[in-house]
């Protein structure tokens, strides 16, 4: 094995023993998805994960990630989740290569992605980000839009509903944040009881989004490393 499939291998298994340790904290039997953000490192370090074992990577770039995923060495082997801000203009391309898109928080969006699906001749896993800072600087839905626009979405063929995401806000504890995201998804789940995927939780606060029921995972420099120390 390279120096940074060793490298790898050890970061993951220390972050899915941390996994595991929440879980059984947590008093679940499920364990969530490790989503593997791996935006801004190469297609060589994919390749490595999923020899590693890792089905789910993360991606928040749309030029870069098409030409990622075209490049990868087992495509097939892995669900490829778009957790960045989706612009309207490119929604066409990412619904192209993405199996999940995790951010989106317009109805105008969602018609976009739908459109995009349609022409990949696909259907989207999406997930609905919910704001929950007061400057809107992390993005996403009001909550109290969150019931309109999952409406907007399920109404629309080329795109299945699956959940919410939410980043924790960059003030404060996140586990407040989580707790509020939880009973968001239970109450998207009484209107739309597919919707079961919770996606919170990054490197730092991982441990608090599985407590409060994170479905999905999004860790990256746990895994990877900084960017910069792999320029």
């Amino acid at each position: 094995m390279s120096a940074r499939g060793a490298e790898l291998a050890d970061r993951l298994a220390a972050v899915r023993a941390r996994i595991e340790d929440a879980r059984v904290a947590a008093g679940r039997d499920d364990t969530p998805t490790l989503v593997v953000v791996t935006k801004f490192f190469p297609g060589s370090d994919v390749d490595l994960l999923t020899g590693l074992g890792v089905t789910d990577i993360g991606e928040s770039r749309d030029q870069e990630a098409a030409e990622k995923v075209a490049g990868l060495a087992d495509r097939e082997a892995l669900t490829v989740h778009f957790i960045g801000q989706v612009q309207t203009n490119k929604a066409g391309s990412v619904a192209r290569y993405a199996d999940v898109v995790h951010s989106l928080d317009r109805a105008k969006l969602a018609r976009a992605l739908d459109r995009g699906a349609e022409r990949a001749g696909r259907t989207l896993d999406v997930l609905l980000q919910v704001g929950l800072d007061t400057t809107g600087e992390r993005g996403g839905v009001a909550p109290e839009d969150l019931a309109s626009l999952a409406d907007t979405v399920a109404g629309l063929e080329h795109l299945r509903l699956r959940g919410v995401m939410a980043v924790a806000p960059r003030e404060g504890a996140p586990r407040p944040a989580f707790t509020r995201l939880r009973a968001l998804a239970e109450g998207l789940r009484a209107e739309h009881p597919e919707a079961t995927w919770v996606s919170a939780g990054m490197s730092a606060d991982l441990e608090d989004a599985v407590a409060e029921g994170a479905t999905h995972l999004r860790v990256g420099s746990a895994i990877l490393g900084t960017r910069e120390s792999h320029r």
